[in-house]
């Protein structure tokens, strides 16, 4: 039985006559014939618009074609530009790769893409502005891949998608050094029985062949229990082999989140193909989520579960409840949807399921770990200088963000949440767009922001009705690109905003420079 979860709002009666039977029914392998009549231009009833001729037919023929055409370069685009961002990454030490450095980029961390691009440049500046267009170029092939997906066959787009995750596989850490964070982290619990959660990496032995690899030497583990048993149960196959594994099992369960997203579109009885690019084609997660091993993949895996069981059938809201748990033990940013859930679950089975995961959970993490909870209270406190609230404050007087504006957002944050939960409550079939929004104002609120969190939002914005969400969706996308790219600092110094000259921007940059040096 179709869980209540995917009925549609009841529509208003209209006078459009409704198309034949068969004609609603897509050609299998085309995304252009799932969209209906309405994307061939076929007026009511399949038959042609009143005076359209042959030539006004053929006009019609045409148009899918070169949206196909648009859309399959497009998607060879977004591959190409993915060869050659992880090419220039893999040639030599770079800021591309910042756990490389100069006389020390062993070939089991630059992968097997290395040496394809000879001739790279080797001056800093040129090297930023090469990486900034190149990713510049991905996003734009991005939106005009997802803008052509109704007309591009599904196999092709499904393909490319898969095609552009292999590739990334096969990077080094993309612009990020949180990979080895998570193997040093599992690496002091299993190795030198030292607690994660009350330890900082500092104090372990600096012979640990992660520990140099690692820079979050100051901060406690910010990462679910969860996640840390599964990074101590890599420990025996050494720090190369633990590196490569997360990175392959980060993958997998990006693609495995992508699977169950066109299992969820079907379900809603929308084209899937579409969706699948929205989420699997985005290059900010590509290069930063993918590419730097993030395992916040890991943690949508379990969410876009849930969303799955939900959508399924009611039998089956106690598992997605408890795949829901699974993933806030992975990273507890997961947790910030469970008031819409359970909001509109129709049944008890998923507040039921919930307690059992939590329950059971909890109680591995307090035998593995005692009483104590992942250190997020330090992490929530660091601020990225060109993070969205820092700009806030920087725009109204403050120097950056304070305490004060801190306490705001995140009493904003909380009121968003309650006020989504509520709009979901009485538009039960919006509960996805309500999750969508909420975390997409989580994401703006972060003091400490981050591209790759872009991903927690994509696949609700991608599933929810109407387009606004996904315009949101892809105007934080650009910011996220306009504040991170490499050339990012040349582009704020030629437009004279620089958030650390201000007094409270160089403490900002101080608390940071204290917990990684």
């Amino acid at each position: 039985m179709a869980s209540p979860l995917t009925r549609r709002p009841a529509r208003q009666p209209h006078t459009r006559a409704p198309a034949p039977a068969r004609e609603a029914q897509p050609a299998r392998g085309d995304a252009q014939d799932s969209a209906g009549p309405r994307a061939s231009g076929a007026g009511p009833g399949g038959a042609e618009p009143s005076g359209a001729g042959p030539g006004a037919s053929g006009a019609g023929i045409r148009e899918p074609r070169a949206r196909r055409a648009l859309g399959t370069l497009a998607l060879g685009g977004l591959a190409a530009g993915s060869v050659a961002t992880v090419a220039m990454a893999a040639q030599r030490p770079s800021f591309l790769t910042p756990t490389s450095r100069p006389g020390y980029f062993p070939a089991w961390m630059a992968g097997p893409l290395r040496g394809l691009w000879p001739g790279l440049t080797r001056s800093y500046d040129s090297l930023a502005w090469q990486a900034s267009a190149l990713m510049a170029a991905m996003f734009a092939c991005y939106l005009l891949a997802y803008a052509c997906s109704r007309s591009v066959r599904a196999r092709w787009s499904v393909s490319a998608v898969v095609a552009v995750h292999v590739v990334f596989l096969l990077a080094p850490p993309l612009s990020y050094t949180d990979v080895f964070n998570y193997i040093n982290y599992g690496r002091m619990a299993a190795v030198h029985h030292l607690d994660p959660y009350t330890t900082i990496p500092q104090l372990e032995p600096h012979s640990d062949p992660s520990f140099a690899l690692s820079n979050w030497h100051f901060l406690l583990s910010p990462y679910g229990p969860l996640f840390t048993l599964l990074t101590e149960a890599l420990v025996p196959l050494g720090v190369v082999a633990s590196f490569w594994a997360l990175k392959l099992m980060i993958g997998i369960a990006s693609l495995a989140t992508l699977a169950l997203v066109w299992r969820c579109a079907v379900l809603l009885g929308r084209a899937p193909a579409p969706a699948v690019v929205f989420v699997g084609a985005n290059p900010i997660f590509l290069v930063w989520g993918l590419g730097a091993d993030h395992n916040d993949s890991l943690m949508l895996v379990c969410v876009m579960a849930c969303v799955y069981m939900l959508l399924r059938s009611p039998a089956r809201h106690r598992a997605g409840a408890m795949a829901l748990v699974a993933g806030a033990m992975i990273k507890a940013s997961a947790a910030v949807i469970a008031p819409i859930l359970l909001v509109v679950a129709p049944t008890r089975r998923f507040a039921r399921g919930a307690l059992e995961a939590s329950v059971a959970l909890g109680a591995a993490s307090l035998l593995a770990f005692g009483a104590h909870l992942p250190g997020l209270s330090t992490q929530s406190r660091l601020v990225t200088g060109i993070g969205l609230p820092n700009l806030l404050g920087l725009a109204l007087g403050l120097g950056g963000e304070t305490r004060g504006l801190h306490a705001a957002i995140s009493v904003l944050v909380l009121a968003c949440t309650l006020l989504c939960a509520l709009w979901a409550h009485r538009r039960p079939a919006d509960w996805l767009a309500a999750c969508a929004a909420v975390l997409l104002v989580l994401i703006a609120s972060l003091s400490w922001a981050a591209p790759w969190y872009l991903v927690w939002a994509l696949p609700f914005a991608a599933l929810a009705c109407g387009r606004r969400l996904r315009l949101v969706t892809v105007a934080l996308g650009v910011y996220f690109l306009l504040a991170f790219v490499p050339a990012a600092p040349m582009l704020a110094q030629a437009i004279h905003l620089n958030p650390e000259t201000t007094r409270l921007g160089r403490q900002h940059r101080r608390e940071i420079e204290a917990l990684v040096r």
